[in-house]
């Protein structure tokens, strides 16, 4: 045990190779998803079809997160990362052919970006210095977002270059997913596996009873619960309290840029150092008082709070990574960890925008659905104190 940990701390000599592979995969993470919300009003799509189109992507990155960590385990993490972002690629091609393909393709592409979102850290923690972890999981989170957000700015002009055909726009995000596949083609011939591979599969469910796991799955899921809602809502809100509808995408986009900033701080800086609680505090406060000000403040300062919120939120959804390497003992354990949380967070996450709904047909307003965020914020703050603490998740003997 002592030797494999050891091994897991050691990562290979960085290749140029893996660098291009590790940036372009990033990139294609969100890519997929930035472009549907800008065209849906565009598609005429039945109610249900775009209901079920917005809540798949959470859904689906939830229920299919465990297939990242079982990929790994039988191909190696390059093979199963190339086969992850093929499964994205023919996932986006489905989706531009029709109805039917837009729901099954959208199902697939989540499906390889959720077994990508539980390789891609235990990649940086295997191919990249200890002391590197940090800004790789800063930059990883960053490109994850820059590629989102790229996507949603040039989706509408898309469109209309296009000739109005959302199908194209949709496909568009094919060609950076091919791409990635190219990039990722040098590495398979040195794939490698996760070590201890030739004994039996360690059990996950020692997991359950460990209090860090849960405090990090809470972490994760109110973090990625309320991120979801305030990206499927946050224009709404502005423009329900006066707000122009163009300044409420201004709004959006300057949270999104916020969202990218603070992706790579939050890691980078935490990654320092061995104890995160006050990384994971200050990432909860500045989400607090981000909603604060976009319920309260005056919209003149509206550009304000939803940077604050934006950095607040990027953190949180960055973090996670460096936890995950800081906590465990090396990239098996790692490997099971991340499947958890993810699993866990993403169903909770799904159901974000559909609470803030609910809350807001009941009250008539925002202010009580952001203020129930606020108190799951501030629950929050507590709960994930535990797996800030400086310390490795310790297997029992007999797991």
């Amino acid at each position: 045990m002592t030797e494999m940990k050891r091994a897991s701390s050691a990562a290979r000599p960085v290749g140029v190779a893996a660098l291009i592979a590790f940036v372009l995969v990033s990139l294609n993470m969100r890519i997929a998803f930035g472009g549907v919300g800008p065209v849906l009003p565009y598609m005429q799509l039945d109610p249900l079809v775009a209901a079920a189109l917005t809540a798949f992507p959470a859904l689906c990155m939830g229920l299919f997160a465990p297939l990242g960590a079982v990929a790994g385990r039988r191909f190696g993490e390059e093979r199963a990362l190339f086969l992850a972002v093929l499964a994205l690629t023919l996932g986006i091609l489905l989706r531009s052919m029709n109805i039917a393909g837009l729901l099954v393709g959208t199902i697939v592409a989540s499906g390889g970006i959720a077994a990508l979102n539980v390789l891609m850290p235990v990649f940086v923690r295997q191919q990249f210095p200890p002391d590197r972890i940090g800004v790789m999981m800063g930059l990883f989170a960053m490109m994850m977002a820059s590629g989102g957000t790229v996507m949603a700015a040039l989706a509408v002009p898309l469109y209309g270059v296009s000739g109005e055909s959302w199908q194209i726009t949709l496909g568009v995000a094919a060609v950076p997913a091919a791409l990635a596949l190219v990039a990722l083609l040098p590495l398979l011939g040195a794939s490698s596996r996760p070590e201890g591979l030739g004994l039996p599969v360690r059990p996950w469910h020692w997991l359950l009873a460990h209090p860090t796991v849960w405090s990090l799955i809470g972490f994760f899921s109110i973090q990625s619960l309320v991120f979801y809602a305030v990206l499927a809502w946050l224009p709404t809100i502005y423009v329900s309290r006066g707000a122009a509808p163009a300044m409420g995408g201004i709004y959006l986009a300057t949270w999104l840029v916020a969202v990218t900033a603070g992706s790579f701080l939050g890691p980078t800086l935490a990654a320092r150092r061995n104890d995160h609680r006050r990384y994971i505090l200050l990432s909860i406060l500045a989400c607090i008082a981000g909603l604060v000000g976009v319920v309260l403040a005056p919209l003149g300062q509206g550009l304000f709070w939803s940077a604050v919120l934006g950095l607040g939120m990027g953190a949180g959804q960055g973090l996670p990574g460096v936890l995950y390497a800081k906590r465990t003992a090396d990239h098996a354990q790692m490997t099971q960890l991340s499947g958890m949380v993810q699993t866990v967070g993403y169903l909770v996450a799904g159901v974000g925008p559909t609470i803030a709904t609910v809350l807001y047909r009941w009250s008539g307003g925002w202010t009580w659905p952001l203020a129930v965020f606020v108190m799951l914020l501030v629950f929050n703050a507590f709960a994930s104190l535990h797996c800030g603490r400086d310390h490795v998740i310790a297997m029992p003997e007999r797991a």
